[in-house]
């Protein structure tokens, strides 16, 4: 896998991904930027929130789980000191559909946080508290 980062201006830089997609990252203005796009460290969530989520989708569709929605609600916090790392986690799934099974859910999730998701588990073995939660909606179509 390879990604490319260029510097662009001020505090914004234009990553590529391998596959050839682009994303922009930039800084407040207070650090030289002109907020055009989420910081680095937010594109480090976003990132976990994706391939986390992709695991539990994929489980619960492998389960036959009538899925209509999924989101990952991602809450951190950083050491208040150079490098600010991450030191806790929390993903959150609200899985939303019709007469989903909580136990299917709940073994998706658990499934993601121990087995499958790459970013969550590296950034775990690095030292994060990683934490993950559910809820489950009842979709209605009314």
């Amino acid at each position: 896998m390879k990604a490319t980062v260029k510097w662009t201006d001020g505090a914004m830089f234009v990553g590529e991904s391998g596959s050839g997609h682009a994303v922009v990252m930039d800084g407040s203005a207070d650090l030289g930027g002109r907020n055009l796009g989420p910081r680095p460290m937010e594109m480090l969530l976003i990132g976990t929130g994706g391939c986390s989520t992709y695991d539990v989708l994929g489980m619960l569709k492998k389960s036959r789980q009538n899925v209509v929605d999924c989101q990952v609600e991602i809450e951190a916090e950083r050491a208040d000191a150079v490098p600010a790392v991450f030191t806790r986690i929390n993903l959150h799934f609200v899985v939303t559909g019709v007469k989903l099974k909580e136990n299917q859910v709940k073994r998706a999730v658990e499934l993601s946080a121990e087995k499958y998701c790459s970013a969550s588990i590296m950034l775990g073995a690095a030292g994060v508290e990683m934490t993950h939660s559910y809820e489950i909606r009842e979709f209605d179509a009314g």
